[in-house]
């Protein structure tokens, strides 16, 4: 046992804001079904696959911060101690939430990735936007060393699946698939961010524009933001959506690219 409470070779405890912070080994045998199973406890019923789906009803409710292993034993209706038999703490628990969601895109789209790589850009960027609309408490997370479970793999499958028709090489297909869900997290959050703005000041985002309009008005007349003084009225309009814009710009910059190698490939090959 260390000072800081772990075992020798296991991660510190964490806030659970990160995959891959806690018992790497015990996820990944949680996650791949390999860990020993525990005796019958106290709670006859009480199992992994109950306390991850709490977890993730808690988190989509009330967000990340309310899920701990005692708010889930009152949640469950068993002692907190026996969670621990199952699963070590909450750093271990979030990889196993963030591999559960993730198996929701299958639900969504079963069957195999489209043959088209065009089509397979579009479903992963809407699949993607929609998991994270549903579960937007994953904006919160830190997913830079996620911990790779089943449904986590598979996704990744798909994805090279779909997009192995592009004729790229496997470090590039890896960065159109980076490029994609930066983009769709970047938009995911800002709108996330807007929703969370709303809830606490009470206002609309046109009252909220409204209250500012008198100076923002005296500023523009100054002269000193010529740019913006020439904005369309609209040019700010919800109606303008910037998911659609911003994805079909992506696949058309990596149509371009796809179109370059294709002809480079053809010209080598005379």
């Amino acid at each position: 046992m260390t000072n800081d409470g772990t075992t020798a070779g296991s991660a510190p405890r964490t806030d659970g804001t990160a995959t891959g912070s806690g018992d790497i080994a015990r996820s990944l045998e949680l996650l791949w079904g390999t860990a020993e199973r525990p005796g019958r406890g106290p709670k006859p019923g009480l199992s992994l696959d109950r306390i991850v789906t709490a977890a993730v009803a808690v988190a989509d409710a009330e967000g990340l911060a309310a899920v701990s292993m005692r708010r889930l034993s009152t949640e469950l209706g068993a002692g907190t101690m026996s969670l621990y038999r199952y699963v070590p703490g909450k750093a271990e628990l979030l990889d196993l939430m963030v591999d559960r969601v993730l198996g929701e895109l299958f639900a969504d789209h079963p069957g195999a990735s489209p043959a088209d790589w065009r089509e397979a850009v579009d479903r992963m960027a809407r699949g993607h936007l929609d998991t994270l609309r549903r579960h937007p408490w994953l904006l919160k997370i830190n997913q830079a060393r996620t911990v790779l479970g089943p449904s986590g793999l598979r996704g990744l499958e798909l994805a090279l699946s779909g997009l192995r028709g592009m004729g790229l090489s496997d470090p590039e297909l890896i960065g159109v698939i980076i490029a994609v869900n930066s983009f769709v997290e970047g938009l995911a959050r800002t709108q996330a961010d807007a929703a969370e703005a709303r809830a606490q000041n009470g206002l609309s985002d046109e009252e909220f524009r409204e209250r500012q309009r008198p100076y923002l008005e005296r500023a523009v007349l100054s002269g000193a933001y010529p740019m913006v003084a020439t904005l369309a009225e609209d040019s700010f309009s919800p109606a303008f959506d910037p998911f659609e814009f911003g994805l079909q710009r992506l696949i058309a910059g990596f149509d371009a690219l796809v179109g370059e190698r294709t002809a480079a490939g053809r010209h080598h090959r005379k």
